[in-house]
């Protein structure tokens, strides 16, 4: 099964001890709002983003990923705090509030010090 990748064989006792060590987090989905394309927008998104680095740099916001696909997904983000603290964070969000964006919240599970490549 895809020889071509070098995958290592994973057993199920790894699998169960891995997944134990799994803990809660928040993703957020945003989307592009209803008022994405009106005058001002980038503007807007210029402080969301200066948000976004002032949550990462807090602790706050895990993973930040600008989605550059043109697509209505805007964004991703990983959140260590709950759905509720990040429904909290999220409606404070400049561009949410302009309707710029508009936000999912969802609970989601991963593993601790999973990174992305440098």
């Amino acid at each position: 099964m895809d020889e071509w990748l070098n995958l290592r064989d994973i057993d199920d006792d790894e699998m169960r001890r891995t997944l134990e060590q799994t803990r809660s987090y928040t993703v957020v989905l945003l989307h592009t709002g209803p008022r994405y394309t009106e005058p001002g927008a980038r503007e807007i998104i210029w402080e969301h983003g200066r948000r976004n680095m002032q949550l990462r740099d807090a602790g706050i916001l895990n993973v930040v990923l600008p989605i550059r696909d043109d697509t209505e997904l805007a964004g991703v983000g990983v959140f260590a705090g709950s759905v509720e603290e990040t429904q909290r964070i999220i409606d404070g969000d400049p561009a949410v509030q302009a309707q710029v964006l508009v936000a999912e919240v969802h609970p989601a599970s991963g593993f601790p010090g999973a990174t992305l490549p440098a």
